[in-house]
Formats: C-alpha cells, sequence, structure tokens
C-alpha cells in the first residue's frame, strides 16, 4: 500500500488540494513508472518536471555527455556538468528536486537489441530524442509493447506535441510519417538552430501530457497534434487518423518486429554521408591540397553569418541556395572541394554538381568542426 510521510504531504499539498488530483491521485503518480528517452532540451523539462510532481520511478536513458553548446537549452545540466555524462548529472540534480524519487539509470543508445529489455517495465514512454532513427525505434517498441508514448519534436522555431496510445486505437508515428526522410534532407539542431527556450515549452507539454494519463484526467492529445509556432506565438491542432495502411498497426502490417531505420535511411543528427555514396576527402587531406603549388577550389556552401564567424582561409563562400547559379562559371572537369559546418550541406552540393555533370567533387568530411578539432584550434566553433 502507498503512502506518504510527512515531509511528502508538504511536498505534494498543493497537489492534494486539487479535487482531479488529491491523495488518490497522488498515489498514482508514485505507483508510476515512467520512461524518458534522452536528457537533451526535451528531456530537461520533462524528467525535471515528472520528478518534482511525484513519479515514482523514472527510467532514464541518454548515453551522452554534456556540451558547452547544450547549455541554452538543456537545463537540466550546468557549465560544470560539461564533459561529463548527461545520466550521471541528471541523477544530482533530479534527486535535489525529489529524494523520494526513483532514477532507474540507463547509460547507453537505445538499439534494437536493448530497447524491450529497458522498456519492459514502464508505464508509459516519453520521447525526448532529437534523431529520425530513435523516434522511429521508440514509437515501434511502444507499438510492440503496447503502451503509450508522449511524442515531442522541435525545429528552429517550432514544436510538436501529441500522445500516441495504439492499445486505444489510436494512430502511431508511422501513421503520420510512414518512413524516415532520406538522407540529409532535415537539418539537426546543430545545422539549422533552435529556440532554447522552445524545448522547454515542449517539454513541459509532454510532461504535462504524461501527468494526465497516469491520472487519467483531462482531455489527452491522442489522436491530435500539437503544433506551437514560437516566433508568432501561436498554437495550431491537427487531427491524426489511424492509417489503415501503416505498415506497422496497418490492417496488413509490413514491420513485426524493432528494426534499425538507419539501415535504411541517415537520421537527423548523423550528417556525414559514407564514402561509398559521396565522393569525400578528410580535413588532413584538404590542408595537404591548400598547401600545394596551386591551390584548389573550395566552395564554403554555408551562410553568410556563419562565414563571418569563422572560415577555413582560401575558402570561398558561395551559400548552398545559390550554387547552381555558379555552374557555368566552372569547368566540368575542374577539382572542386566542398565544406560547411559538418559535412551535411556540403553533401548535398556534391550531389548537385553530380547532377550537372561535374566528375571531380568532394565533400570534406566533418566540415570546419572537422577542421577546427584536428587542423587549426583557432578556429571558432559554434
Amino acid at each position: 500500500m502507498t503512502s506518504f510521510n510527512p515531509e511528502e504531504f508538504t511536498r505534494y499539498s498543493r497537489h492534494l488540494l486539487l479535487p482531479e488530483v488529491g491523495l488518490e491521485g497522488q498515489k498514482k503518480l508514485k505507483q508510476a513508472r515512467v520512461l524518458c528517452i534522452g536528457l537533451g532540451g526535451l528531456g530537461s523539462p520533462i524528467a525535471f518536471y515528472l520528478a518534482a510532481a511525484g513519479v515514482g520511478c523514472l527510467g532514464l536513458v541518454d548515453d551522452d555527455q554534456v556540451d558547452l553548446s547544450n547549455l541554452h537549452r538543456q537545463i537540466l545540466h550546468g557549465t560544470p556538468d560539461c564533459h561529463h555524462s548527461k545520466i550521471e548529472s541528471a541523477q544530482k540534480k533530479l534527486h535535489a528536486i525529489n529524494p523520494h524519487v526513483e532514477l532507474d539509470l540507463h547509460k547507453v543508445r537505445l538499439t534494437t537489441k536493448n530497447a524491450i529489455a529497458i522498456a519492459a517495465s514502464y508505464d508509459l514512454i516519453v520521447d525526448g530524442s532529437d534523431n529520425f532513427s530513435t523516434r522511429y525505434l521508440v514509437n515501434d517498441l511502444s507499438f510492440f509493447l503496447k503502451k503509450p508514448l508522449v511524442y515531442g519534436s522541435i525545429f528552429r522555431f517550432e514544436g510538436h506535441c501529441t500522445l500516441f496510445d495504439t492499445p486505444q486505437g489510436g494512430p502511431c508515428y508511422r501513421c503520420l510519417f510512414p518512413e524516415p526522410p532520406p538522407a540529409n534532407s532535415v537539418p539537426s539542431c546543430s545545422e539549422a538552430g533552435v529556440l532554447g527556450v522552445l524545448p522547454g515549452i515542449i517539454g513541459t507539454l509532454q510532461a504535462t501530457e504524461t501527468l494526465k494519463w497516469i491520472l487519467n484526467i483531462g482531455d489527452s492529445l491522442k489522436g491530435r497534434l500539437l503544433q506551437v509556432n514560437a516566433l508568432s506565438m501561436r498554437f495550431r491542432e491537427f487531427q491524426l487518423r489511424h492509417d489503415p495502411h501503416c505498415p506497422l498497426c496497418g490492417e496488413n502490417p509490413s514491420l513485426r518486429e524493432l528494426i534499425d531505420v538507419n539501415s535504411i535511411s541517415c537520421s537527423s543528427t548523423s550528417m556525414n554521408p559514407t564514402k561509398s555514396t559521396i565522393p569525400s576527402v578528410t580535413v588532413e587531406e584538404l590542408q595537404q591540397k591548400l598547401q600545394g603549388v596551386t591551390q584548389p577550389l573550395l566552395i564554403d556552401v554555408r551562410e553568410p553569418f556563419e562565414y563571418q564567424m569563422c572560415h577555413i582561409p582560401g575558402a570561398q563562400l558561395i551559400p548552398l541556395g545559390t550554387l547552381p547559379a555558379h555552374f557555368n562559371a566552372w569547368d566540368k572537369e575542374t577539382e572542386i572541394f566542398l565544406q560547411c559546418r559538418s559535412g551535411g550541406r556540403s553533401a548535398e552540393a556534391v550531389k548537385l554538381l553530380q547532377q550537372a555533370g561535374f566528375t571531380k567533387v568532394f565533400n570534406v568530411e566533418g566540415g570546419i568542426l572537422a577542421w577546427a578539432d584536428r587542423i587549426d584550434p583557432t578556429v571558432q566553433k559554434y
């Protein structure tokens, strides 16, 4: 039988005053087991508020370390946590908020091999991941385990939130997006940027949906996709319906086990293409070319504001969107090297040049970030 000590009665007193929660509702929260995937921008407010609310057990999944570039949005971590495990940072912060919450720590990347074993004992899954491969894996996992999934995503100034509850007849993520997008077609936060407060908004909405589901109160977002535009501060709602042709939960499903979507599509955070599909050079090889007698044609396909922050000496700025306008100025046998921040946009530039008939085009692997790491540490990283 779930009981509370005097300290807990004081801690949760404002919940206890709510007729929709009360003592019985707080007991439900204490008995609940919630799995949080990711401890980054979305995972921070999710874990913070679920711990503060008194959810009895939080499973935390993340294998990453805290980076300085995370801190404008990942409020679960601080400057002293940089280069340390997000799991360890989260453990300290969440226990400081509420020592009564049990924390199950999974310092691993979620994969098809470990997902079922990790998730099986939880009541509900909250997805705070930032890449397509994990989103599809978590969606499929929740379907096969018959567990509801609270979904959230962010991009620049826009975010989305919904509840996928296929055991109750609701649609799944694949009803909305049957297959992952083509590799490199959607930039990550590290490529496109994100307003730091946005994951706080979406993550808090996810935490709200989680608490409502546990308490069985209010109207959930099941079958509704909430879109938030932080620039206009407008909230829009879209109706989601179960797709009878869905490859996972449809009438004739083709997916009957967990699959790794990386085998068919790159995740949005894996922006570097493989050598087998895109001709490429390392930054060391590029440096040798630049030190040669004849200077190679090095094109930086980033935006002007990025170029102003840092650039490789000798690189010519031609943003990706304007690149085709320059094709007629170059001989198609010219050796051309293309570079961006981390390799994604420059890979797209290589494809454009190849389609136009250029035969000696090469992507600079890792972009200017790799150049800063391995060639010139004075180059400002961003």
